[in-house]
Protein backbone atom coordinates (compact mmCIF):
# COMPACT_ATOMS: atom_id res chain seq x y z
CA UNK A 1 0.00 0.00 0.00
CA UNK A 2 1.55 3.15 -1.19
CA UNK A 3 1.52 6.02 1.40
CA UNK A 4 0.51 9.46 0.09
CA UNK A 5 1.95 12.99 1.97
CA UNK A 6 0.05 15.69 1.57
CA UNK A 7 2.38 18.72 1.24
CA UNK A 8 0.41 22.10 2.20
CA UNK A 9 1.29 24.93 -0.46
CA UNK A 10 3.19 27.41 1.84
CA UNK A 11 1.74 30.38 3.26
CA UNK A 12 2.97 34.26 3.37
CA UNK A 13 4.53 34.80 6.72
CA UNK A 14 5.25 38.02 7.84
CA UNK A 15 8.97 38.74 8.69
CA UNK A 16 9.46 41.71 11.07
CA UNK A 17 11.68 44.38 10.01
CA UNK A 18 15.44 45.55 11.61
CA UNK A 19 13.94 48.69 12.72
CA UNK A 20 11.33 48.12 16.27
CA UNK A 21 7.46 47.64 15.51
CA UNK A 22 5.26 49.38 17.80
CA UNK A 23 4.22 47.02 21.14
CA UNK A 24 0.78 46.97 19.46
CA UNK A 25 1.93 44.39 17.13
CA UNK A 26 3.07 41.99 19.02
CA UNK A 27 0.64 41.21 22.20
CA UNK A 28 1.30 39.26 24.57
CA UNK A 29 -1.55 37.36 25.91
CA UNK A 30 -1.83 33.66 25.73
CA UNK A 31 0.39 31.93 23.41
CA UNK A 32 -0.80 28.42 21.72
CA UNK A 33 2.27 25.85 23.12
CA UNK A 34 4.47 23.91 20.70
CA UNK A 35 3.24 20.72 19.02
CA UNK A 36 3.73 17.58 20.34
CA UNK A 37 7.00 15.87 18.21
CA UNK A 38 5.39 13.60 15.96
CA UNK A 39 6.49 9.95 15.32
CA UNK A 40 7.52 8.17 11.64
CA UNK A 41 3.83 6.50 11.87
CA UNK A 42 1.59 9.17 12.08
CA UNK A 43 0.30 11.42 9.08
CA UNK A 44 -0.68 15.06 8.44
CA UNK A 45 -3.78 15.42 6.70
CA UNK A 46 -5.47 18.57 5.68
CA UNK A 47 -8.26 19.75 3.42
CA UNK A 48 -9.19 22.92 2.06
CA UNK A 49 -12.80 24.75 3.40
CA UNK A 50 -13.69 28.09 2.16
CA UNK A 51 -11.52 30.22 5.33
CA UNK A 52 -8.54 28.73 4.39
CA UNK A 53 -6.42 25.48 5.55
CA UNK A 54 -6.99 23.24 8.08
CA UNK A 55 -5.09 20.88 9.58
CA UNK A 56 -5.76 17.49 11.85
CA UNK A 57 -3.17 15.15 12.54
CA UNK A 58 -3.73 11.30 12.35
CA UNK A 59 -1.93 8.34 13.82
CA UNK A 60 -1.28 5.02 11.99
CA UNK A 61 -0.95 3.35 15.16
CA UNK A 62 -3.15 5.15 16.87
CA UNK A 63 -0.80 5.46 20.31
CA UNK A 64 -1.16 9.25 19.82
CA UNK A 65 -4.46 10.84 20.77
CA UNK A 66 -3.20 14.47 21.96
CA UNK A 67 -3.87 17.59 19.31
CA UNK A 68 -2.13 21.12 19.53
CA UNK A 69 -5.78 22.46 20.93
CA UNK A 70 -4.98 21.05 24.08
CA UNK A 71 -2.22 23.32 24.37
CA UNK A 72 -4.33 26.66 23.55
CA UNK A 73 -5.01 28.29 26.60
CA UNK A 74 -1.09 28.36 28.33
CA UNK A 75 -1.02 31.68 30.18
CA UNK A 76 2.52 32.66 29.27
CA UNK A 77 2.68 35.16 32.66
CA UNK A 78 2.14 32.17 34.78
CA UNK A 79 4.17 30.12 33.32
CA UNK A 80 7.34 32.88 33.32
CA UNK A 81 6.03 33.63 36.95
CA UNK A 82 6.88 29.38 37.74
CA UNK A 83 10.04 29.39 35.98
CA UNK A 84 10.85 32.21 37.87
CA UNK A 85 9.52 31.07 41.21
CA UNK A 86 11.65 28.03 40.59
CA UNK A 87 15.00 30.14 39.71
CA UNK A 88 14.29 33.56 41.91
CA UNK A 89 15.42 32.95 45.04
CA UNK A 90 13.72 36.21 47.21
CA UNK A 91 15.48 35.94 50.42
CA UNK A 92 18.10 38.61 50.06
CA UNK A 93 15.21 40.69 48.39
CA UNK A 94 13.10 40.38 51.63
CA UNK A 95 16.01 41.28 53.60
CA UNK A 96 16.37 44.66 51.33
CA UNK A 97 12.97 45.42 51.74
CA UNK A 98 13.64 44.94 55.68
CA UNK A 99 16.28 46.53 55.99
CA UNK A 100 14.58 49.65 54.19
CA UNK A 101 11.45 49.49 56.15
CA UNK A 102 13.28 49.80 59.56
CA UNK A 103 15.61 52.50 57.72
CA UNK A 104 12.37 54.05 56.62
CA UNK A 105 11.39 53.85 59.89
CA UNK A 106 14.39 55.27 62.02
CA UNK A 107 14.01 58.53 59.07
CA UNK A 108 10.70 59.07 59.94
CA UNK A 109 11.50 58.83 63.87
CA UNK A 110 14.52 61.10 63.43
CA UNK A 111 12.32 63.80 61.54
CA UNK A 112 9.77 63.60 63.85
CA UNK A 113 12.96 64.27 66.57
CA UNK A 114 14.00 67.63 64.15
CA UNK A 115 10.53 68.92 64.40
CA UNK A 116 10.15 68.94 68.00
CA UNK A 117 13.37 70.16 68.33
CA UNK A 118 12.89 72.64 65.77
CA UNK A 119 9.52 73.92 67.60
CA UNK A 120 11.05 73.82 71.12
CA UNK A 121 13.87 76.31 69.16
CA UNK A 122 12.02 78.49 67.93
CA UNK A 123 10.04 78.74 70.64
CA UNK A 124 13.31 79.59 73.34
CA UNK A 125 13.95 82.25 70.30
CA UNK A 126 11.00 83.55 70.88
CA UNK A 127 11.96 83.91 75.01
CA UNK A 128 15.38 85.16 74.09
CA UNK A 129 13.56 87.84 71.80
CA UNK A 130 11.60 89.28 74.89
CA UNK A 131 14.25 88.64 77.19
CA UNK A 132 17.01 90.56 74.77
CA UNK A 133 14.24 93.05 74.19
CA UNK A 134 13.20 94.02 77.89
CA UNK A 135 17.33 94.40 78.48
CA UNK A 136 17.73 96.90 75.43
CA UNK A 137 14.91 98.73 77.23
CA UNK A 138 16.61 98.66 80.27
CA UNK A 139 19.94 99.47 78.68
CA UNK A 140 18.20 102.64 77.07
CA UNK A 141 16.30 103.47 79.97
CA UNK A 142 20.06 103.35 82.22
CA UNK A 143 21.41 105.49 79.33
CA UNK A 144 19.18 107.83 79.60
CA UNK A 145 19.48 108.27 83.79
CA UNK A 146 23.20 107.85 83.41
CA UNK A 147 23.19 111.01 81.10
CA UNK A 148 20.57 112.89 83.19
CA UNK A 149 23.16 112.16 86.05
CA UNK A 150 25.99 113.63 84.12
CA UNK A 151 24.59 116.70 83.16
CA UNK A 152 23.55 117.14 86.77
CA UNK A 153 26.94 116.35 87.73
CA UNK A 154 28.22 119.01 85.43
CA UNK A 155 25.92 121.58 86.20
CA UNK A 156 26.60 121.35 89.82
CA UNK A 157 30.52 121.35 88.99
CA UNK A 158 29.84 124.50 87.17
CA UNK A 159 27.61 126.04 89.96
CA UNK A 160 30.50 125.14 92.64
CA UNK A 161 33.04 126.30 90.10
CA UNK A 162 31.53 129.73 89.89
CA UNK A 163 30.12 130.14 93.31
CA UNK A 164 33.27 129.26 95.64
CA UNK A 165 36.22 129.20 93.07
CA UNK A 166 39.22 128.77 95.32
CA UNK A 167 37.91 126.11 97.53
CA UNK A 168 37.14 124.54 94.19
CA UNK A 169 40.94 125.05 93.11
CA UNK A 170 41.84 123.74 96.16
CA UNK A 171 39.69 120.79 96.12
CA UNK A 172 40.24 120.02 92.35
CA UNK A 173 44.00 119.54 93.31
CA UNK A 174 43.41 117.48 96.40
CA UNK A 175 40.64 114.75 94.02
CA UNK A 176 41.67 114.75 90.73
CA UNK A 177 39.27 112.93 88.72
CA UNK A 178 39.31 112.95 84.54
CA UNK A 179 36.04 113.44 83.48
CA UNK A 180 36.27 111.57 80.57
Amino acid sequence: MATHHYQSPSLPINVPSKAPAPASLYPITRVAGSPPDISDTSTTAGSRTSAGFSYSSGSIGGDYESSSASYSGVDVVDVLNDRMGDVFDPTPLDRGLAKQAQTSGQLNAKQRELLELQALAQRRLKGVRSTFNDGMKVARETKRDLEWTQKRVNALKAKAENNFPDEYRRASKKYTFDDN
